[in-house]
């Protein structure tokens, strides 16, 4: 049987590569002034979003595998799921820049979110079956209005693509500013079960 620890490194090591992969596609300007910055922010704006939703990512998935006490096959899978969505996030990165800020791309991308965010419940939803119902997991996560707002907030953004690219990633923005203090009810649970 896997520990957790194992599954913990070998994630870390992927989300660290998906990072690099995406620094390794940012452009040096031509110039040497302030000036020839401006023609990469666009592109350092939309960097620094995907970086941002992979620090949740790795900070929440982190977070979550403190609750864990046995790893199945079925937890084995789903992270590796979710590993699979967030790998494409450099790719929907780099082509909603280069394609400044179409509406196919911006749509592709917030359809990368929201894949990243089904798999990321699907994990969780299969640790608190594995663990039980009383699971540190299921009293941590509550109703999860977040996890279920989410979703939602993506699609909508998918949609708002075709017609308003900004708008659409304005969505996608708010959804990262739901989750970018750690899952602090996590913490609480630990903290309980420890005192």
């Amino acid at each position: 049987m896997m520990g957790k620890g194992r599954l913990e490194a070998f994630s870390d090591g992927v989300i660290a590569i998906i990072i690099t992969i995406m620094v390794l596609d940012l452009k040096e300007p031509h110039g040497d002034g302030f000036v020839a910055l401006l023609p990469t922010l666009p592109t350092f704006l939309n960097y620094a979003l995907s970086f941002v939703y992979l620090g949740i990512y790795w900070n929440n998935h982190h977070h979550m595998l403190h609750t864990v006490t046995r790893i199945t096959g079925g937890i084995l899978w789903a992270n590796l799921h979710l590993l699979f969505w967030l790998s494409l996030i450099p790719f929907a990165t780099v082509w909603m820049s280069d394609n400044h800020h179409a509406a196919v791309p911006t749509a592709v991308y917030g359809a990368d979110l929201l894949m990243s965010g089904i798999a990321f419940m699907i994990l969780q939803q299969l640790i608190v079956a594995s663990q039980g119902t009383d699971s540190l997991l299921r009293r941590a996560i509550g109703g999860d209005w977040k996890g279920k707002l989410s979703p939602l907030l993506y699609a909508v953004g998918i949609v708002v693509a075709f017609w308003s690219p900004p708008g659409a990633q304005a969505l996608y923005v708010l959804v990262a500013l739901f989750w970018l203090v750690p899952d602090r009810r996590i913490e609480g649970v630990l903290r309980q079960t420890q005192s």
